[in-house]
């Protein structure tokens, strides 16, 4: 873990996907493991929570150490409430839209975050193909934040690569995440600056990338 980090170390982030094989049908790691990523990585970590009952456990990841922490509104009874308690700690913190999740569900609670995720894929697994039909919910998000003045992050995940963050940069993202287009090439440093590089010149925002 600290040799792969170390080769994203130019990245803005480290997205760290925390998932329980209940709310999406994949396990990866705990509150254990993410202690130890922290002590590792060399980049602030954003973790995204796939697990159920977040308003319980969701606070405690910030308490370990998280730069920023995402909710999914799927699996959070009061997201509002939750937030707060991130925001006390010290963290930022997301919140995630599934694909059919639009972003209406949110609209009202959304300034209460730092950022917003729309997923790009069906959460649970790496390497999934980019569903081009959420840049229209990203656009929504980007007018929104227009329209109020609010500032907050736009995040694309899934089946981001040299391509798909084009569209997703000109829809409004400003922050990308990317797994497979990264640590699936020969030189991971190299390919986060060139995803960096093509977002750049197809974005209004300044990006963040993972």
């Amino acid at each position: 873990m600290a040799r792969d980090l170390a080769l994203i170390d130019k990245a803005d982030f480290a997205h760290v996907d925390v998932m329980d094989n209940h709310f999406v049908p994949n396990l990866t790691f705990g509150p254990q493991m993410v202690q130890r990523i922290k002590a590792t990585s060399p980049i602030p970590l954003d973790v995204h929570l796939m697990i159920a009952n977040q308003d319980r456990w969701a606070p405690g990841y910030a308490e370990l150490g998280a730069e920023s922490v995402t909710l999914h509104v799927e699996a959070t009874t009061d997201p509002v409430s939750v937030a707060a308690a991130i925001h006390a700690i010290g963290a930022r913190v997301g919140i995630a839209l599934k694909p059919g999740t639009p972003f209406v569900e949110i609209e009202e609670i959304a300034q209460h975050f730092d950022q917003i995720l729309v997923m790009t894929v069906e959460p649970g697994f790496g390497g999934q193909k980019f569903m081009a039909d959420q840049m229209q919910k990203v656009r929504e998000v980007a007018a929104f934040r227009s329209r109020t003045g609010t500032e907050m992050w736009i995040q694309v995940d899934g089946g981001v690569d040299t391509h798909t963050i084009e569209l997703a940069a000109e829809a409004g993202a400003d922050t990308f995440v990317a797994g497979s287009a990264v640590f699936g090439t020969d030189n991971p440093s190299l390919a986060v600056e060139n995803l960096r590089r093509i977002a750049r010149e197809h974005s209004h925002h300044e990006e963040h990338h993972e």
